[in-house]
């Protein structure tokens, strides 16, 4: 295939009945006073909020007039067309839609405040803007300073007087394959870095990094056309449609959750007889939390069909895997590893058949190589030791869009990606150490956040924690730890101190705080934001000092 939109076409035709994708809202049945269990029982109407689908033939028949409302308007291959929704049942329409008309697809964060959507749109040079309800007060604020964006998309219900509603526009445009020809290097996407270190970075994937990205997702997870896929991480990330690649790849069904309450992911694989689900590690542990608490009986739910649970996007805590093992025994579990630059999850994977490894990322995945790199981010260090992580497959980005020096900053030699993550390699398997710009110096010793976190998190009575470096005097930075206690548990200062003699003295935490830790929608800890809280100057009063 040349490019992604032909896998589209093609389920069309074979399984133009079948269903493609189902929303489900369960919000919408609370707002109602209705249970779940209630809603089964009756039929529903066209127009459900709850519960809504699209068959193959709709799928590409939607993606099919949005590409020839595009060009309709002029717009041609290469332009870009901003997409700035959550999670709902017309985003992947939307998104193949502008990959037909030949056009970029540049899809934002939907926490992203007025003015980092100015900058992104900005820095893509973006044309067009489609966005939802949820965004209509921040992009009023800023849409008059974007000359460029010539269309301002409104994807819902009271449509606001700067933009035009979607459902017009679209019910009136073709429903023919516009038939633009592309290539595998054709330009496909735009996806934003995390913004960890500063401003977002733009990067470009070509068509031939989203087709590979289908391939390495169905080598790995074994889709098949039986498969039910459950999506609940956002859309916008390369995590979360990476991993349903694998599902488009072979015509299987997926399932997009708005709502990550244990109880609504558990009826939702129940209901719509999922078989594969992706979590990210706070939902995993609320889940098996609900299951230890009893506010959850999953002898309520028909589950026996669920055979995989992986989770991504951030270092997987051993002690969660066994939790869920002693659980759900007959699970097979899988952890990618991945990142924006690399199209997503899947260049680095445990295995199903790896179990006994769990706390390694894995080994390099289907159609990609792995090195560890020096300092001079080319060379490979001793096995062993502690480098920097390199990638090498069609999955890597072409560049950071009008960011050469950047560029060069991580694309070396042979098409070498550096990836910014700390590892070493053991026995065959990839051990994830830390983020570069994590590690913590402490009077000349490195300490790693995440090896602290996974000891830490072994604690029955913590829910979650970060570990980051603040500035010390005497020792240049300390570790802290922030603690999030589990409901209805309690720990005290005294107590974690005790449970820390079991590691060794300079990687015990110097400070703890008991709050609330900080994710993205994407589940990775917001050390920046933490740093900026507990810094030099933001400290706060309950911050308690263990032991030096």
């Amino acid at each position: 295939m040349n490019n992604i939109t032909e896998i589209l076409e093609r389920n069309g035709r074979e399984w133009p009945n079948d269903v493609a994708l189902v929303e489900i809202n369960p919000q919408e049945l609370e707002n109602r006073h209705t249970t779940w269990r209630e809603y089964s029982l009756i039929e529903s109407s066209p127009v459900d909020k709850f519960r809504s689908e699209l068959s193959w033939a709709q799928f590409d028949e939607k993606a099919n007039r949005f590409a020839n409302f595009l060009l309709s308007r002029g717009y041609k291959k290469g332009d870009k067309i901003a997409i700035l929704l959550m999670n709902c049942i017309e985003w992947l329409p939307i998104y193949f839609g502008i990959l037909k008309a030949g056009c970029m697809a540049v899809p934002l964060n939907f926490r992203y405040t007025a003015e980092e959507i100015r900058y992104c749109l900005e820095l893509a040079d973006a044309d067009a803007l489609i966005f939802g309800p949820e965004f209509t007060g921040r992009v009023e604020q800023v849409i008059d300073r974007l000359p460029r964006i010539k269309d301002c998309v409104y994807v819902g219900d009271d449509c606001p007087s700067f933009a035009e509603a979607y459902k017009t526009l679209v019910a009136v445009a073709k429903i023919s394959n516009p038939c633009i020809r592309m290539y595998p290097e054709d330009d496909a996407a735009i996806y934003f870095s995390s913004g960890t270190t500063g401003f977002p970075k733009a990067i470009v994937l070509q068509h031939k990094c989203l087709l590979h990205s289908c391939e390495v997702e169905r080598a790995h997870h074994g889709q098949t056309k039986d498969d039910v896929f459950l999506c609940i991480p956002p859309l916008y990330h390369t995590g979360a449609k990476m991993h349903w690649f694998g599902s488009f790849l072979v015509g299987s069904k997926a399932v997009i959750l708005k709502g990550v309450k244990p109880e609504w992911i558990l009826r939702a694989v129940s209901e719509e007889r999922c078989t594969i689900v992706w979590l990210l590690v706070p939902w995993a542990q609320d889940i098996l939390d609900a299951i230890d608490s009893k506010s959850v009986n999953i002898e309520e739910y028909k589950l026996s069909q669920w055979r995989l649970m992986h989770i991504g996007a951030q270092p997987v805590p051993p002690s969660l895997i066994k939790r869920w093992k002693s659980i759900f025994p007959h699970h097979d579990y899988d952890t990618n590893y991945g990142l924006s630059e690399s199209t997503g999850p899947g260049a680095v994977h445990l295995g199903v058949e790896n179990i006994d490894h769990v706390g390694a990322i894995g080994v390099a995945g289907y159609g990609w190589q792995t090195k560890i790199v020096g300092k001079d981010g080319v060379t490979p260090v001793a096995s062993g030791e502690v480098g920097e992580l390199a990638l090498k497959g069609a999955g890597v980005l072409k560049e950071y869009y009008k960011n050469p020096e950047a560029t060069a900053e991580i694309l070396k030699e042979d098409g070498w990606l550096l990836t910014g993550d700390m590892a070493e390699e053991r026995d065959g398997f990839i051990y994830l150490v830390d983020r570069a710009k994590d590690v913590i110096i402490s009077g000349g010793e490195n300490l790693y956040p995440v090896q602290i976190e996974d000891f830490l998190r072994s604690h029955r009575a913590i829910k979650d924690v970060a570990v980051i470096g603040l500035p010390d005097a005497r020792l240049g930075e300390i570790a802290a730890a922030i603690v999030s206690v589990k409901d209805g548990m309690t720990l005290t200062e005294k107590e974690l101190e005790t449970y820390c003699l079991d590691l060794p003295r300079y990687k015990r935490p110097r400070k703890v705080i008991f709050a609330e830790v900080p994710r993205n929608p994407t589940g990775k800890i917001e050390k920046p934001k933490l740093r900026r809280m507990y810094g030099a100057d933001g400290l706060v009063a309950q911050q308690n000092e263990i032991g030096s």
